[in-house]
């Protein structure tokens, strides 16, 4: 080695060791920060069990994320600080209580990838196979809380969420926007080797015309869901699955190609379902479903109190009712919370003008 090479070696190293030097006592003091703000929410936990109190309170949570996000002047960015502190919060709940959440499985889909992102990676996570079971688990009192999805910006409303509403009386605590983007999974990640890919027919409709241009003469065979896709896919290098990326972590797969969805702006709202009513925020959303009467301008008037409160409606669905033809039940989003007078006053004012109406929970806007 050069002198001059070495001198630059030694120069570097002289510089880099105290810095490594001062990281190291950062991370000593954020790891007592961490622990310490475990035994406080330990003593809050304990508070809690003596109100009887649950211990999962989103409205809460999210005050705290938004407002450190708020605070935050950088170089972190804003997803990873939300990321940070939702694993932050988990534990912090982990410690006052023990949690289960049951959400539409298997393992790896998006509503597994959306549950995490809120959860956190500590909570006991459990898969079901239908949306039924996840509302069963949690009604029986064998999971703390659901998650299942409800609707999608490119495919629609998954209705059979909204009609399980109508027999439940859960609550949503929470709701969860998550972007959806597709990858091209296999054992090799060679593509010329693709002779057959699985998916569901969703990702499938989603990545159409990508499949077209790229792999005309695969076959496509249907799969209930993403996460069966990746496990077929992991049996031998001719097949490949389009599923999420925690799939290939998971089934041991290689990305092909990432991003293959032909709009990129897919994003699925998620529903965190409960027996929990949630505190306001002052960035709330309330959902209700209803029934008119069977007569003209009926809806017109259920509704005419939402505009005259001057309150914003984001949402308008309509659901046959299953136990007589032609009649329908409707679900309405608004903004903003039960507990604020003007919300109340309005709802009370729409339930006078109504055959049924249930409000289906209010919750920090996502």
């Amino acid at each position: 080695m050069a002198d001059s090479d070495k001198n630059k070696t030694d120069t570097s190293d002289s510089r880099i060791i105290p810095l490594r030097k001062s990281i190291d006592g950062i991370d000593e003091k954020i790891l007592d920060l961490i622990n310490k703000r475990l035994l406080i929410a330990k003593e809050i936990g304990k508070i809690k069990e003596e109100r009887s109190e649950q211990v999962f309170d989103s409205a809460r949570e999210a005050i705290v994320i938004r407002r450190l996000l708020n605070l935050n002047k950088g170089p972190v960015g804003k997803e990873a600080l939300r990321n940070i502190y939702t694993e932050i919060i988990a534990l912090s709940r982990n410690i006052q209580k023990k949690e289960i959440v049951t959400y539409l499985g298997p393992n790896a889909t998006f509503t597994h990838i959306a549950a995490m992102n809120h959860f956190g990676h500590s909570v006991s996570f459990v898969p079901q196979p239908s949306i039924r079971d996840v509302f069963r688990e949690v009604e029986k009192e064998v999971c703390n809380y659901g998650v299942v999805p409800v609707e999608n910006s490119i495919e629609g409303t998954v209705n059979y969420t909204l009609d399980l509403f109508f027999e439940s009386d859960l609550k949503i605590c929470a709701e969860i926007y998550h972007t959806i983007s597709h990858d091209l999974l296999s054992k090799t990640g060679v593509l010329e080797d693709i002779e057959t890919i699985y998916s569901h027919p969703h990702a499938f409709a989603q990545c159409r015309r990508w499949l077209e241009k790229h792999l005309p003469k695969s076959v496509l065979e249907e799969c209930s869901s993403t996460s069966r896709a990746a496990q077929k896919a992991a049996e031998k290098p001719t097949l490949a699955a389009i599923a999420g990326r925690e799939a290939a972590r998971m089934y041991n797969l290689k990305v092909v190609t990432s991003g293959i969805e032909d709009f990129s702006r897919n994003v699925t709202r998620f529903l965190v379902i409960g027996r929990d009513e949630m505190h306001s925020t002052g960035k709330d959303k309330t959902s209700i479903m209803f029934v008119t009467a069977h007569v003209p301008g009926a809806l017109h008037n259920v509704l005419e109190p939402i505009a005259k409160a001057g309150i914003n409606m984001v949402k308008l669905e309509s659901r046959p009712t299953k136990y007589e033809n032609w009649n329908y039940f409707f679900f309405v989003d608004i903004e903003g919370h039960i507990e604020d007078s003007k919300v109340e006053e309005t709802l009370t004012k729409m339930k006078s003008l109504c055959m049924y109406l249930k409000c289906l929970g209010s919750y920090p806007r996502a």
